[in-house]
């Protein structure tokens, strides 16, 4: 029997491949990884680049050699660049040192080729110093130019992963000053809090009228006035068009960002942050197909259009729990699950990679934010709801009890069936894990009536009588009766 071939060494390749050796270790398994890193933790690299994270290796969630311990053959710089389904085969191109491409057959195959950052269509995107932040070589990066001179692969935690280039390119600069943030998204609302912690004049850019915008405007809006009071300059409204170098210089970084309105920034660095794509590149020209999305369409239980072959994590499409319709949701939680899902099938046991409703938390200095399910009402007419919403403002614990903060809670719902469709949350204290009380009652398809009578714990240091989310649960009830 020929191997079971991974492509992509992070969440969901290594998932898999963990899972199928933990339940069948005499199934060979070989995953070929393009990069140095693998199975690392790409939601900490803000908080490596804040300071909060000392070294890049402590976001490592395997090493190579406790890949190596689980009998899995690891090819770390070796790029798979073609699938022949036909003949169930991958190309495969090795480093520069590692000899000639070859041919590696496989019995069963998954692609966990994850997403890119985009930065196109902005012009000058490719100046030095102008940054996306989507593995641990961007961390890195960006670290070496707010610390310069003191920076090595070392000090950094490289681990012998890190390219002493990367570092060494952006350690000989002068210290930024100023950063534009391109994107008010989960990377640029935590970024924006990194680049603070070092000092700099932070310039956040969204063209839209709101940050977060998928948290809706009860979130945005206390998010936009943390980041007031913290000291960030909100750009609301404003495309950012170009990148630009000094006038009459041939010095090749970045030194101004014009926007389609005519307005200007001087800077020393940007990020830009707009989103993501899956990587899916690899399968053209085979018959594999992609969903609406334009990542990898799936079933259930992540099988593709072709016998044999699977994809999952950021690549690929999942069902949602509230609309029944595959949708895309690049998230870390969905990876690691479906990689698991797909190990313990290709072993055997038949199993489904679960629903997503894209819940979603995000920091904000002082402000812990969530968000799940469907709230924007015209996506919720589009999956054929009648939506209703309700928001309100609550105590986080006891009034009586000290560290009583204020909490903003949001329900949408279905006007017919009182179905709850999703929901959002804010506040200082402990308001993001609440929103998994959420998130749970979507995937049980309950009714608005239901979670208003959930049996949620009380006791003054946790929560007032009626939690946050019941008492939004009774307030939307009101309005459906």
């Amino acid at each position: 029997m020929d191997p079971f071939v991974v492509v992509g060494g992070d969440a969901a390749g290594l998932s898999a491949a963990s899972k199928l050796k933990r339940d069948d270790p005499d199934r060979e398994v070989v995953v070929f990884e393009k990069g140095r890193w693998v199975s690392y933790a790409h939601c900490g690299t803000p908080y490596f680049v804040k300071g909060e994270v000392e070294e890049l290796t402590d976001l490592l969630s395997l090493t190579p050699e406790e890949i190596d311990e689980r009998d899995i053959e690891l090819h770390r710089e070796h790029e798979v660049t073609a699938v022949d389904t036909d003949a169930k085969t991958v190309t495969v191109e090795p480093g520069d040192s590692d000899g000639d491409a070859f041919e590696q057959p496989y019995e069963e195959l998954l692609v966990a080729t994850g997403g890119r950052a985009v930065s196109e269509p902005i012009e000058g995107s490719e100046l030095a110093g102008v940054f996306t932040l989507h593995g641990l070589d961007d961390a890195a990066s960006i670290r070496a130019a707010l610390e310069p001179d003191e920076t090595t692969p070392e000090s950094l935690g490289g681990g012998g992963f890190l390219d002493p280039a990367v570092v060494e390119r952006y350690a000989a600069w002068d210290p930024p000053e100023t950063v534009a943030i391109v994107g008010g998204g989960y990377v640029g609302v935590e970024m924006a809090e990194a680049f603070s912690a070092h000092d700099l004049d932070v310039h956040l850019f969204q063209r839209s009228e709101h940050v977060l915008s998928g948290f809706g405007e009860s979130v945005a809006e206390a998010v936009e006035s943390e980041l007031r009071e913290q000291g960030v300059t909100l750009h609301l409204n404003e495309e950012v068009a170009r990148f630009s170098p000094g006038e009459g210089s041939d010095d090749p970084r970045v030194a101004r960002l014009e926007c389609e309105s005519g307005s200007a920034l001087s800077l020393d660095i940007a990020l830009v942050g707009i989103g993501i794509r899956p990587n899916v590149d690899l399968l053209t020209g085979t018959p594999v197909e992609l969903g609406d999305s334009g990542a990898v369409a799936v079933d259930e239980y992540g099988h593709t259009s072709v016998a044999d072959v699977y994809a999952a994590g950021d690549c690929a499409e999942a069902r949602h729990a509230v609309t029944g319709e595959f949708d895309w949701v690049p998230l870390g939680l969905t990876a690691n699950r479906a990689g698991r899902a797909i190990g313990q099938t290709v072993a055997g046991d038949p199993t489904k990679t679960g629903n997503i409703a894209g819940t979603a938390v995000v920091k904000a200095f002082d402000q812990e934010c969530g968000r799940t399910g469907i709230t924007d009402h015209e996506r919720a007419r589009e999956a054929g709801f009648d939506p209703v919403s309700e928001t309100i403002t609550t105590r986080s614990r006891s009034g009586y009890y000290p560290g009583a903060a204020e909490t903003v809670v949001s329900l949408t719902a279905d006007r017919e069936t009182g179905r709850l469709l999703g929901g959002t949350i804010v506040g200082t204290d402990r308001a993001a894990v609440r929103i998994d009380t959420v998130a749970t009652a979507l995937e049980g398809s309950m009714t608005v009536d239901e979670v208003e009578r959930l049996d949620l714990a009380y006791a003054p240091p946790f929560s007032p009588v009626w939690d946050p989310i019941l008492t939004a649960a009774k307030v939307l009830n009101g309005k459906l009766e």
